[in-house]
C-alpha cells in the first residue's frame, strides 16, 4: 500500500483509471447488454465523469502545493458522495413497494427538448418510475448498488489521502 500512496500523481491515476473503469462498465452495459439508463443514472454517470476530469487534472498538473493537492482530492471526494447519494436514492426507489413507486416520466430527451435545465435536474435528483426497475443484478445486487459500492472505495480511498496528504505531497 505504501507504494500507491508516496506519488501524487499515481494518486491520480489511481481515480482517474477507477472513473474509467466505471464509465466503461456502464457504457458496456448500455451498448452491449442495450440496458437502457434512467435519469438517475445519468446522473451517477455525470458524478463518476466529474470524478474522473478532476483525477486527469490533477494528474496532468501534478500540483506542487500541497492545499492544491487537498483541494483536488476533495474535491473529487465531493463529487464521490454526490454519486453515492444519487445511488442510495436509486436504490430507496428500488425497493419501493410497487404501489409506491413514482409515475414514470418522458425519455430524457424529450425533457431536455421542453423543459428548462433547472426542472431537469429537480427530476433528476427526485428520480421516477424508470429509476426503481432492476435491470440487472450481480450477487443480488443491482446496478446503483455496485455504483454505490465503487463510489464509497473512491470515498475511503480520498479520505486515507487527505489524512496522509502531507506524507504523500512531501515525496514527491
Amino acid at each position: 500500500m505504501e507504494i500507491i500512496t508516496k506519488d501524487p500523481r499515481r494518486t491520480f491515476l489511481i481515480l482517474l483509471l477507477a472513473s474509467i473503469g466505471m464509465i466503461g462498465v456502464a457504457l458496456f452495459m448500455e451498448y452491449f447488454l442495450e440496458l437502457k439508463p434512467c435519469i438517475l443514472c445519468y446522473m451517477q454517470r455525470g458524478a463518476v465523469i466529474l470524478v474522473g476530469l478532476l483525477a486527469a487534472i490533477g494528474y496532468a498538473l501534478n500540483p506542487s502545493k500541497v492545499s492544491t493537492f487537498k483541494l483536488l482530492i476533495s474535491s473529487i471526494l465531493v463529487f464521490a458522495v454526490v454519486g453515492s447519494i444519487l445511488s442510495i436514492r436509486q436504490l430507496y426507489l428500488q425497493g419501493l413497494p410497487s404501489d409506491l413507486v413514482p409515475s414514470c416520466m418522458p425519455d430524457i430527451d424529450y425533457l431536455f427538448s421542453t423543459l428548462p435545465f433547472l426542472e431537469i435536474i429537480i427530476i433528476a435528483f427526485t428520480g421516477d418510475g424508470n429509476c426503481a426497475e432492476v435491470l440487472w443484478t450481480f450477487l443480488g445486487i443491482s446496478i446503483p448498488g455496485w455504483v454505490l459500492i465503487a463510489l464509497s472505495v473512491v470515498i475511503l480511498y480520498c479520505l486515507f489521502i487527505i489524512v496522509r496528504a502531507n506524507e504523500i505531497h512531501s515525496h514527491k
